[in-house]
């Protein structure tokens, strides 16, 4: 049983609109808390938004049965503060039983301890939230803090970079070691269910295998040329063990497949299946690199086999010349908030997709967007001409140096003024990796990481719109301080 939000009024319950926040205070849940607040009072944002989550959360189950759950509204805050204060599940948990204006936002009253809001609860109801719909309330919100504004929509700058995901640096021994401490408990159960020998000796393999990967892991570290002449022969050895138990996996899960038994077993079969594909291609590009001294292209390699989704991205940052994540495309209007962002396809670059979000950002925001400001590395000659007929005044530089020189000697002033503040984009990125835990991805998968995008998104926004509310109260509080140029 869930409702959208509690309309019955109680004693011990301060309204939500009559909360006051201490504007004195500069920790960020504040603004967050005042953004929520804003949207809560105007009705009409409210009910678009809880709408949104009421058709994630009960898509095919009724709401009028059951244990009572959380309320959809209940759901947005707890969306919002996550990333917006960049907690984990058990920070937010903490501060859901004990903060008192994050309770009142939430609708709960000083006699009542309300929901239990333990973290596997709100993470199971979160996970549930789909990517689209979090873009949706994006939008929604960032519509509305655009009319509040009067001008932030005029203007965008856009820019991408790099969520890191949660991962180990990616070395082929170690995936090999990652593959194996899978496939051989996996084979063990999967033994035992159908009743097949040979598995007794799991925990031996398993040891064996990590004795290889820690021989290659110190023969690598060493800076010896004699040594270094071992890594070769520990890669061989390492390949050969670790194909023999692939092999005996691979006869176990066909077998398994052909007696066709339980449900379970069925499970643990394709479960196998899927890790022995996954490791005998981490196995076959370190053959291929290391035994037989071939260069290998980057989107033949896996980089983890948890998160399959991950590629290597060299963009020449200073202290991380190689990261590894998916790359991410923003848009920053007038106002600081993340108009539009998406999740770039692993084989695309930052060329390839300008014109494309170009395009869907102006039709997204109803043909308002005047000026926009994109990093050199967008440039080439077809996007500049698709562009110009997209917005009316676009600043995208040319890469050559003396082309970029020619080009700002005669640019108009829109143009030297767009470019002029281009560089504020960073300020956003910084703040998204810092503030927004946009700096690396700590969900699994990759719906989970769109998730995770999309929830960091929404923090950042509701972050905006409260700073936006404060400042038009109380200009000059700590809460409402920024540094952002005033229109």
């Amino acid at each position: 049983m869930r409702q959208h939000y509690d309309t019955q009024r109680r004693f011990d319950c301060t309204p939500i609109g009559q909360l006051m926040l201490n504007d004195g205070c500069r920790d960020e849940m504040i603004p967050v808390l005042a953004g929520l607040q804003h949207v809560y009072v105007c009705s009409e944002l409210r009910r678009k938004v809880v709408r949104l989550i009421a058709q994630d959360i009960n898509d095919e189950t009724r709401r009028d049965v059951g244990r009572p759950g959380l309320d959809d509204w209940q759901i947005v805050v707890l969306s919002a503060v996550r990333l917006g204060c960049n907690y984990d599940y058990d920070k937010l948990q903490d501060q859901a039983e004990n903060h008192r204006a994050l309770r009142t936002i939430l609708g709960i009253g000083d006699w009542d301890d309300g929901p239990s809001f333990g973290a596997r609860r709100i993470r199971d109801t979160l996970c549930q939230l789909k990517p689209s719909t979090l873009e949706a309330i994006n939008h929604v919100i960032v519509s509305h803090g655009q009319e509040l504004h009067g001008t932030a929509v005029e203007s965008v700058r856009a820019d991408s970079f790099v969520v890191e995901t949660d991962i180990h640096y990616p070395t082929e021994s170690a995936l090999i070691g990652d593959g194996m401490r899978k496939v051989i408990p996996l084979c063990i159960k999967l033994a035992s269910a159908i009743g097949e020998s040979g598995w007794r000796q799991g925990k031996h393999l398993q040891k064996r295998i990590k004795v290889h990967v820690r021989t290659i892991a110190k023969i690598s570290a060493s800076k010896s040329p004699n040594v270094k002449k071992g890594l070769t022969p520990a890669y061989g050895r390492l390949l050969d063990r670790a194909r023999m138990i692939l092999d005996r996996a691979r006869q176990l899960q066909k077998q398994a497949e052909t007696d066709g038994c339980s449900l379970e077993t069925q499970m643990l079969g394709e479960q196998l299946k899927h890790w022995i594909e996954l490791t005998e291609q981490v196995c076959d590009t370190a053959y291929r690199r290391v035994i037989l001294q071939e260069k290998v292209p980057n989107n033949e390699k896996l980089f983890s086999l948890f998160e399959a989704h991950t590629q290597l991205y060299r963009r020449g940052k200073a202290g991380t010349p190689n990261q590894f994540g998916r790359q991410v495309l923003v848009f920053e209007d007038g106002a600081g908030f993340i108009s539009h962002y998406h999740l770039m396809d692993r084989e695309l670059g930052d060329a390839d997709v300008i014109v494309e979000h170009a395009r869907l950002a102006q039709t997204k925001h109803q043909g308002w967007i005047q000026t926009a400001s994109f990093d050199r590395g967008f440039y080439s000659e077809e996007n500049e001409r698709q562009l110009a007929a997209i917005i009316d005044e676009p600043c995208l530089p040319p890469r050559h140096p003396k082309q970029y020189a020619e080009r700002l000697k005669a640019a108009t002033v829109e143009f030297r003024n767009a470019r002029q503040s281009h560089p504020g984009i960073e300020s956003a990125i910084g703040a998204l990796q810092s503030g927004n835990g946009l700096k690396r991805c700590r969900d699994h998968s990759e719906i989970g990481f769109e998730r995770y995008l999309g929830l960091a998104i929404l923090g950042r926004n509701v972050h905006v719109l409260g700073k936006l509310l404060i400042a038009r109260r109380a200009e000059q509080s700590a809460a409402a301080l920024s540094k952002r140029k005033a229109a």
